[in-house]
C-alpha cells in the first residue's frame, strides 16, 4: 500500500470505533486552504473535529505525541472555517478528540485539547 492508501485505511479504522459508540461521522477529510480535518462527527449536541494519527513502528514515537501545539492550532483554524461555512454558531458545544493508532491498537482520546485562538 501507498502512503495516501494506508492513510485511508487507518482514517476507515478511526471512523469505525467511534461509529460504534454513536458517533454519527458527518465529514472525512474536510480540506480547506489553511488545511484539513480528518473527521467530523456530531455527538449528541456536540460537532466533534477528529485527527487521526497511526503508527506502525515505535520507532517513529506515539501518535498522540504527533499531535503538538502547531497541529492543534491548525485543527482550531480549519474547525472555524468548517464552523463559519456550515453556520455553526459561536456557542454551538465543539470538541477535539483524536483517534491513535499505534501497532494497530486504537486509543480514542475525548476532548484531547481545548480551541486555541
Amino acid at each position: 500500500m501507498n502512503q495516501r492508501e494506508m492513510g485511508n485505511y487507518y482514517e476507515t479504522l478511526a471512523c469505525e470505533y467511534p461509529s460504534g459508540q454513536g458517533i454519527v461521522i458527518l465529514e472525512r477529510n474536510f480540506r480547506c486552504s489553511i488545511g484539513e480535518i480528518d473527521v467530523i462527527g456530531s455527538d449528541g449536541d456536540f460537532t466533534v473535529f477528529f485527527e487521526v494519527k497511526a503508527r506502525r513502528k515505535k520507532t517513529a514515537g506515539s501518535g498522540a505525541e504527533a499531535v503538538t501545539l502547531q497541529k492543534q492550532r491548525k485543527i482550531c483554524r480549519v474547525a472555524d472555517y468548517y464552523r463559519i461555512r456550515h453556520g455553526i454558531g459561536d456557542f454551538s458545544p465543539i470538541r477535539y478528540d483524536c483517534v491513535v493508532i499505534d501497532n494497530d491498537q486504537i486509543t480514542w482520546y475525548r476532548a484531547a485539547f481545548q480551541h486555541i485562538y
